[in-house]
């Protein structure tokens, strides 16, 4: 069943994120696999990460790979847990 994730990233910065991203992207393998869908907003303190994930297994997976890498970055705990509920349907517009 597909996950809907929303984590509050506060004092976290776009240039932060992308970093991240990039590490994340460089590693072998498909370091996203399940994630359906992304988005990262920039907030007056911080970033709102929006994910949908196919299972919450994947999303486990992509956070145990994350977090070290996250956490070498120098990445601080905040925010506390991600809000985490199952989706009822999801569809893109104009997608075969």
């Amino acid at each position: 069943m597909a996950i809907f994730m929303h984590a509050t990233l506060p004092g976290i910065t776009t240039d932060q994120y992308d970093t991240l991203n990039s590490e994340l992207q460089a590693l072998p393998g498909d370091t996203f696999a399940g994630c359906l869908s992304h988005v990262c907003v920039a907030s007056d303190s911080g970033l709102e990460i929006f994910d949908l994930w196919e299972s919450e297994a994947a999303m486990d997976k992509f956070t145990t790979v994350m977090m070290p890498v996250a956490q070498g970055l120098g990445f601080p705990r905040t925010g506390g847990p991600p809000k985490i509920a199952q989706v009822h349907n999801h569809w893109t517009p104009g997608a075969a």
